[in-house]
């Protein structure tokens, strides 16, 4: 089977339970996975903002979940970025005929 070359842009969100213990138990797992997301994921425990983000760049959905561990995965949240150009802006607006 060939595989696609083409990268996809995912925002993965985990959440995790409020208290301190498990801020370090999370965290704990993340950083003794080895895995390079894992390792780097940016975390709002500081904030009161109990999850931990990371933007990863792989083939698809499957993959990017495929990431989080199995004891997190019922708690993350994957969002498939994308930016938008000038030319599918106004595609969009003229199909709707949106004038300003």
């Amino acid at each position: 089977m060939e595989r696609s070359n083409k990268m996809e842009k995912f925002l993965i969100e985990v959440y995790h339970e409020k208290e301190e213990i498990e801020c370090a138990l999370a965290a704990k797992i993340f950083l003794s996975s080895g895995s390079h997301f894992l390792t780097n994921a940016e975390w709002g425990c500081n904030d009161d903002v109990h999850k931990a983000w990371m933007i990863v760049e792989v083939e698809n959905k499957e993959e990017a979940k495929r990431i989080i561990p199995s004891s997190f995965k019922s708690k993350a949240n994957i969002v498939q970025l994308n930016r938008f150009t000038w030319q599918e802006v106004n595609a969009i607006l003229t199909k709707y005929h949106y004038e300003k």
